[in-house]
């Protein structure tokens, strides 16, 4: 019996820790966490929006804000592009210049590869669209 419950209790704190990931600065101080679902939520676990399976963004009171269409291109609530988000985990702007890179260990840089932060164990497009949409958010 003893087995089975710690069994249990290490599948929930699993569980959990596989629901939702950390998004931390470069000082690792936790900017945020996103989800396995999509939630995007600050550091103080407030849910900030939603990144949905069907590519729209939402913030907290489900407005859309954005979207990232199958190919990576991030558009804002009116189908502008604003930005890209490429298979090897380059961030574009509008105009194609490299903004950073989300590197599949996690590490989140801009363009002269200098650390802005940390995603492990983050979707790279999910991490990404934390700096695009939610990092100023309160």
């Amino acid at each position: 019996m003893r087995k089975i419950l710690l069994a249990i209790i290490f599948v929930a704190i699993a569980s959990f820790a596989i629901s939702a990931q950390a998004i931390e600065n470069a000082s690792r101080k936790t900017l945020g966490y996103i989800s396995s679902s999509g939630t995007v939520e600050n550091a103080s676990r407030s849910t900030l929006g939603y990144i949905n399976s069907n590519g729209s963004i939402e913030n907290s009171s489900r407005s859309t804000i954005g979207y990232i269409t199958e190919n990576g291109r991030v558009e804002n609530a009116s189908r502008s592009t604003i930005g890209y988000i490429n298979a090897n985990g380059t961030v574009e702007n509008a105009s194609r210049s490299t903004l950073g890179y989300v590197n599949s260990n996690g590490t989140v840089e801009n363009s002269s590869r200098s650390t802005l932060g940390y995603a492990k164990g983050v979707n790279q497009r999910h991490a990404a669209i934390f700096f695009f949409f939610f990092f100023n958010a309160k």
